[in-house]
């Protein structure tokens, strides 16, 4: 079997500081939208976009320059937000394959691909170039991509693959670097002026110089740079780990009030997570949001489904719910949402299992239920570990379809609690044993008493307690009771506890 043949798959996302922006913000995607960065006075454009560009706004403008240009939208630089576009961008090109090295750039994200090897799984070049570049896209940003088996050939092809990806044949690799401009190679500023001193313009012209002078008087840099004109020089890959990590940021240029606002903003976020997710064939099993509020301070508020989902809307309600009933203490200057993925639920399990509710009406419902009752009184109970009667706590609910063991015919005894337990009036025989007891103005005969239980916990803290547990059967004329009575050791009081049904 013969070797492999490289292929070097390489994608420029240009004006990464603009298109960061824009990707969160899909109404300004037809606007023309420029970049300032610095601090006032001294702040200057750094990127827009092609819009922008096309009306001739160039980087190093400043706010007065730019206030000539009208329907012109003017954003701050944000690093948090190119840092969360960059990791969407390794997270999806790492579903092509694991090896991506990242390439040095100024304003643009440049990264490289081996897809050595990936033709069953992708197809020949040009559809695994197409594909790649589809992905990309559907994050919201454009992409250039060039494909090579020479790794610097698709670096320096990338950023003039404007409408579709350059697919560079072997053996074409000098002739298609002719014809582009000097700018395409890595020249330092000394280099480009000497080269422009020369009269040099394009890549062609420079890798048709004769090699002894030019390594003369450029030295072993010019060596190199003259080897990646011709598309001859050799390239150790470096690949970098990307990691899954279901995170967005935004900030504001100004303070949002409005819970209105603040859902228009989430909209856009929870959709590029949600297809970050079903890219790997996972759904969203919480999201949390952190809001930056004015002063420094944070507000943090996770919700969890029932099952994970993908749903956006079922998402953005419990949010809405969530964050209606915790409102932010003050105005909100940034926002970071981060989601833990998870398997998608089924809604029944087997055949003949039974069907679960629908998760996103069982998520709103008890959402809203809870918004009524308050935080932490919706759920499943769970007994706590202790000896104490009533002791329990509330567990969010998840949905489970497991079919139980138990004999659906058989019979069973419910113990149904008061709470809080009924005081009540009560006689004592000589043995100590409870005779007979007046509860709502009747008085009731005890005819059968078992106890006492005795039990006690928590000595070490202020919630001690200590009690006595009797299970009587008593009757009133035709009225009969199976409870529990309680004997409140320390109070010194008697109280009626349970019912059993």
């Amino acid at each position: 079997m013969g070797s492999l043949v490289q292929q070097y798959v390489c994608a420029y996302v240009p004006e990464l500081a603009a298109q960061a922006r824009i990707r969160l913000r899909p109404e300004l995607a037809e606007n023309p939208v420029v970049i300032l960065a610095g601090k006032p006075p001294l702040q200057m454009a750094v990127s827009m976009s092609h819009k922008a560009r096309r009306m001739g706004i160039a980087v190093g403008m400043t706010p007065t320059e730019l206030e000539a240009f009208t329907e012109l939208t003017i954003l701050r630089r944000s690093a948090a937000e190119e840092k969360s576009a960059t990791s969407a961008i390794l997270e999806t090109a790492g579903s092509f394959t694991p090896r991506i090295q990242v390439w040095p750039s100024q304003n643009s994200f440049v990264f490289v691909l081996d897809m050595t090897g990936t033709t069953l799984i992708f197809g020949d070049s040009t559809k695994s170039a197409m594909s790649i570049s589809e992905a990309i896209k559907s994050l919201g940003l454009h992409v250039r991509i060039a494909v090579s088996q020479n790794i610097h050939t698709a670096v320096c092809a990338a950023p003039y693959a404007h409408r579709v990806p350059h697919v560079i044949p072997a053996g074409q690799e000098r002739d298609t670097l002719a014809r582009l401009p000097l700018s395409s190679l890595p020249l330092t500023i000394e280099q480009a002026d000497a080269l422009n001193m020369w009269g040099l313009h394009t890549v062609g012209e420079f890798a048709s110089l004769p090699q002894h002078d030019l390594v003369a008087r450029m030295g072993q840099a010019g060596y190199r740079l003259q080897l990646m004109a011709r598309g001859e020089h050799p390239h150790t890959f470096v690949p970098e780990e990307p990691l899954f990590l279901l995170k967005e940021n935004i900030e504001f240029d100004y303070a949002e009030e409005s819970l209105d606002s603040l859902l228009f903003v989430i909209g856009p976020l929870l959709d590029q997570l949600i297809a970050r997710a079903s890219a790997r064939a996972l759904a969203l099993a919480s999201v949390t949001i952190r809001l930056t509020l004015e002063g420094g301070i944070e507000h943090c508020r996770t919700v969890k489904p029932a099952i994970p989902l993908i749903d956006r809307s079922s998402l953005l309600k419990l949010l809405h719910l969530d964050l209606q009933a915790h409102a932010p203490s003050a105005s909100v200057v940034g926002m970071c949402i981060h989601a833990q993925a998870g398997k998608r639920g089924a809604a029944q399990e087997g055949l003949f299992s039974p069907q679960l509710p629908e998760p996103t009406r069982l998520d709103l419902t008890l959402a809203q239920i809870e918004a009524l009752v308050g935080e932490g009184a919706v759920g499943s109970p769970r007994l706590s570990d202790t000896h104490h009667a009533d002791s329990f706590v509330m567990d969010r609910f998840i949905a489970c379809a497991k079919q139980s063991n138990a004999d659906p015919n058989a019979l069973s005894t419910m113990l149904r609690r008061i709470r809080p337990p009924a005081v009540l009036r009560i006689r004592l025989d000589e043995e100590g044993r409870p005779s007979w007891f007046a509860w709502r103005g009747q008085r009731y005969t005890i005819t059968d008493a078992f106890g006492p239980w005795r039990c006690s916990g928590e000595w070490w803290s202020q919630q001690v307690w200590a009690r006595e547990e009797w299970d009587v059967r008593a009757i009133a004329g035709d009225h009969a009771l199976v409870c529990v009575l309680l004997h409140d050791l320390l109070h010194k009081q008697w109280m009626l506890d349970a019912f059993y049904d």
